[in-house]
Order: C-alpha cells, then sequence, then structure tokens
C-alpha cells in the first residue's frame, strides 16, 4: 500500500479528477483541491465527502485557470501556508470543439491554451519550492493522445503543431500558440502537446538543478460520461450538442472505444501515488485501445514533436514571458 501522501489537484471537481479524488480520499491521503470558484469547491467538497464515506475530507481553495491573476493569487497563497505537496496533479482541461469564435480570458488569452497550459505553467512554477519540499516528491499532468498526429484522435482536423510559437509573445495576448487563425480542435491539441513539453521540460530542469524527480505524462483515453452536463464537455456541447451526444453515443455504445470515468480516475489516482511511477525523469503513459472495450495502459513514446527538447526550452521560455 502507498504511504499517505499531500496531493494539490486541479480539476477534481469532475469526471476523471473527481473519480481520482474519491479514491485518493478513502485511502487517506491529504487532498487539497483547486477549484475555478468558491461555489463550485463547496460544491465538490460536500459531494467528494459523500462518496469517500469514512476517508479523509478534501481541502479546498479557489483557483481560476483561466484568469492568470487568480492563479497567482492563490500560489502566493499556498506558499504562504508553507506546506509541502509530496504529488501536484495538474489534471484540469477544457474543450470546445466546433466553436467558431474564441473565448477569451481577462487577460485575453484564448480560454483553451491559457487553462490546458498558461495556467499549469503559472501554477507549477510558484509551487515548485513546496513541491520540492514534500516527501518523494512526483508531478502529474494530464495529457492527451491527440498531441500526437499520428493516432486516431490527433489525425481528426488540423493536427497539432507549433510552429516557431509566433503566438507566444510576451506582452501580447494568446489566440493560437503557432500564431494561425483560430481552430478550436487545434488549439485544444496543441495544448496537450504543451502539456507533454512542459512536463519534459520540467523533468530536464529539476534533473539539471540536482532534484530529480518523476514527472508523469499521460492520456486517459476517450472518456465520455454517459450523463455528465458539466467537466470537460460543457463547452464542446453548447457548440453542437446533438453532434457531441451522437459521436458519444457512437465511440461508447457502438463502436466501444471509450474509457469509463472510474476507471481513469483509479489509473490518474494510480500515477499520483503507487510506487510503481516512483522513477525519477519524464515519462508518458497512454491509454491505448487494443480492440472493441479493451485497452491497456503503458508507457509509450510521445510524438515526434513531443520528444523536441528543443522546442520543451522555447516553449518554457517563451511561456514565462506570457505569464510574467
Amino acid at each position: 500500500m502507498a504511504a499517505t501522501r499531500r496531493l494539490l489537484l486541479t480539476g477534481g471537481n469532475s469526471g476523471i479528477g473527481f473519480e481520482a479524488a474519491v479514491r485518493l480520499c478513502q485511502a487517506g491521503h491529504a487532498l487539497t483541491l483547486l477549484c475555478r470558484d468558491a461555489a463550485t469547491a463547496e460544491t465538490a467538497q460536500r459531494q467528494l465527502a459523500e462518496r469517500a464515506g469514512g476517508g479523509t475530507a478534501p481541502a479546498v481553495a479557489v483557483c481560476d485557470l483561466g484568469d492568470l491573476e487568480s492563479v497567482r493569487a492563490c500560489g502566493q497563497a499556498l506558499l504562504a501556508q508553507g506546506q509541502p505537496i509530496d504529488t501536484l496533479v495538474l489534471n484540469a482541461g477544457l474543450q470546445y470543439a466546433g466553436a467558431k469564435t474564441p473565448r477569451l480570458t481577462p487577460q485575453g488569452h484564448e480560454l483553451t491554451i491559457a487553462v490546458n497550459h498558461l495556467g499549469h505553467f503559472l501554477l507549477a512554477q510558484q509551487l515548485t519550492p513546496l513541491l520540492l519540499a514534500g516527501q518523494a516528491p512526483r508531478l502529474v499532468v494530464t495529457a492527451s493522445e491527440v498531441h500526437d498526429p499520428l493516432t486516431a484522435g490527433g489525425k481528426v482536423g488540423s493536427p497539432a503543431g507549433l510552429g516557431d510559437l509566433a503566438g507566444l509573445q510576451a506582452g501580447q495576448p494568446v489566440l493560437m500558440v503557432d500564431g494561425s487563425s483560430f481552430d478550436a480542435d487545434k488549439a485544444y491539441k496543441d495544448s496537450k502537446l504543451c502539456n507533454v513539453l512542459f512536463a519534459r521540460e520540467f523533468a530536464r530542469r529539476m534533473e539539471e538543478a540536482g532534484t530529480p524527480l518523476p514527472v508523469l505524462s499521460w492520456s486517459p483515453g476517450l472518456v465520455i460520461p454517459p450523463t455528465s452536463e458539466g467537466g470537460f464537455w460543457r463547452y464542446s456541447r453548447q457548440s453542437n450538442e446533438l453532434g457531441q451526444r451522437l459521436f458519444a453515443f457512437a465511440a461508447r455504445s457502438v463502436l466501444r472505444l471509450t474509457e469509463s470515468v472510474e476507471t481513469a480516475g483509479a489509473l490518474l489516482a494510480a500515477l499520483c501515488c503507487d510506487p510503481a511511477y516512483a522513477a525519477n525523469g519524464f515519462s508518458f503513459h497512454r491509454n491505448r485501445v487494443v480492440g472493441p472495450g479493451r485497452r491497456v495502459f503503458e508507457a509509450s513514446a510521445t510524438s515526434v514533436e513531443g520528444q523536441d527538447t528543443e522546442l520543451a526550452r522555447r516553449l518554457w521560455v517563451a511561456s514565462e514571458g506570457v505569464v510574467g
């Protein structure tokens, strides 16, 4: 059994993150959920306590990843508290596939890249001292196989690709990382590629500083809860509700390509705490479809672009300039 750990989790109020949080609380780990507003945090805390039963009740804090000032304030508050973090879990994400116009954050950044990459990047920057103060610290970053143009999901529509990072300029709002015209589907794929490259560069910098730790990036597979109205899919349904529901039915019930939210949550909980994932350095794990209704979770190579260490370094530096 894994030793009790102190964890900080984004995206724990719904979907995969919520299911992981249930298991972590039931196992007695000390969990803090970061939620986008106080109402969401209160609801998540209550629902988790109900689901977890007699486990350890989670703490909550407000951190709107779509608002860099909210992220900065949350990070400063956590630093002031000084509680070490054994596992930092950057899991929150959103997508609004099919939208024709971008949603913008208070800083003017496109919402997908802001939440999925920039907000998490700033949070990790701020909380690194608390992570390094933790017991056998590790970082877990939820990505997606769609970052890879050679995968089934990555082949649909415009492929992920960051180009020369022309859209990441210090002091300028970010629309698309490569500077191209807005494409909601590509924005999501690009953000997941950013997750992979960020994780790779974080691991390299920790090793270079003499403080190596496990940095686990992973793809949960296609997870579409049958009854969820909120969470990850909330914006995509607004853009094309009928199309999204038909796609979900076909993928889940006909082709049987999806993973259950419960199983995906269990995988995330294991990445957070299981000694099997304690090796230092970067790794990528993929929940791969091997047949209808059958998957295997395994270490895997990232996309070719996701292996580009120089691009990872440049993305880090450019992201620093954007978040300040």
